[in-house]
């Protein structure tokens, strides 16, 4: 079976940017040559909480859906754009409390399995 190239990034919450504590929240995927990208994620309030007793939960599971939005096929502000656009613009730098990690590659024969693999070994562990 044939492997292809695959690019991802972990989506994390960094709810006081100044202390630069973090959780894993998700996991976004790109595979060019499959024509795949997918974005998974789960917030854990509770471990949110506990970095910042504070924090919105609400519209933290905003931001995260809108990464979920942005690879779909559905109506959103990327809908026009190309998957590798998208993924670039996901994965652009931000200074916000919902951020991506470092872009990092990969090859695999099925991007959805590979994704459900590195969300469960760098989200849920």
């Amino acid at each position: 079976m044939s492997r292809d190239v695959y690019e991802y990034a972990v989506i994390r919450v960094m709810p006081r940017v100044e202390r630069g504590e973090l959780i894993n929240v998700g996991v976004l995927l790109y595979c060019q040559p499959r024509g795949y990208l997918c974005a998974r994620v789960a917030l854990d309030a509770a471990r949110l909480r506990a970095l910042d007793p504070a924090a919105d939960v609400d519209g933290v599971r905003q931001a995260l859906g809108a990464y979920e939005l942005a690879c779909g096929d559905d109506a959103g502000p990327l809908t026009g754009e190309p998957l590798g656009g998208r993924f670039r613009w996901l994965t652009a730098p931000r200074s916000t409390i919902v951020q991506t990690g470092p872009v990092h590659a990969g090859l695999t024969a099925d991007p959805g399995t590979e994704l459900a693999r590195l969300f469960d070994k760098l989200v849920l562990l």
